[in-house]
């Protein structure tokens, strides 16, 4: 069985700069994409970045000067490097997978992690 696993979170000044990490665990063979969502405190979840296994990005306008995502295929790893956080960018982010094949299964739907809180603040 596949589980995602986030860290990185945590509590940064206004212009601070976080690093999400996130790491898919299990027999895996390939993961098409992988992504992070977040939702801040009443409010839908939405899309940050998303990378697929060939690299192409997905961004939301809100980030996309600012936020950096990169993916290690090796690894099973995803990264989220925030720079320049502001306040409304507080919220708790998700690592999400797609199309995650095993070496004795295809996962038809996606993957969540338990998600990371990141609070900018004063």
């Amino acid at each position: 069985q596949v589980h995602l696993v986030e860290s990185g979170g945590g509590l940064v000044q206004p212009g601070g700069s976080l690093n999400l990490s996130c790491i898919a665990v299990g027999d895996i063979y390939s993961i098409y994409a992988l992504g992070w969502y977040r939702q801040a405190p009443g409010k839908q979840r939405e899309l940050a970045a998303s990378i697929t296994s060939g690299h192409v990005i997905e961004a939301a306008d809100s980030v996309k000067e600012r936020f950096t995502i990169s993916r290690d295929n090796a690894k099973n790893t995803v990264y989220l490097q925030m720079n320049n956080l502001t306040p409304e960018d507080t919220a708790v982010y998700y690592c999400r997978a797609h199309g995650v094949v095993t070496k004795t299964m295809a996962y038809d739907y996606e993957l969540w992690g338990q998600g990371t809180q990141v609070t900018v603040s004063s």
